[in-house]
């Protein structure tokens, strides 16, 4: 698991482009924060204008680190996963 730099304003939301359109009922994003609670909206959505990016909003992040974990499914059935880490710092 790698962190990126660290963040220091807290994001609103995540979005992820992908290679490929997604089928939007089949795809989500979860973020945690390091006590593995979920903190985002649960609101996932595809794009309406690129159906290929995928956002879900944020609560309001405390500093701390955070992994976003991510499952989608692509037009053509490919399934892919992953995810990636980022901290918040004052």
């Amino acid at each position: 698991m790698t962190i990126d730099p660290p963040v220091h304003s807290p994001p609103a939301q995540v979005k992820i482009w992908f290679t490929e359109r997604l089928e939007s009922a089949l795809s989500k994003i979860q973020v945690f924060d390091a006590s593995g609670q979920q903190v985002d909206k649960g609101d996932v959505q595809a794009d309406k204008s690129n159906a290929s990016l995928l956002s879900v909003t944020l609560r309001a992040l405390q500093p701390g680190k955070y992994k976003v974990v991510w499952r989608v499914v692509s037009v053509d059935t490919h399934v892919t996963t992953g995810d990636f880490s980022f901290e918040v710092t004052r």
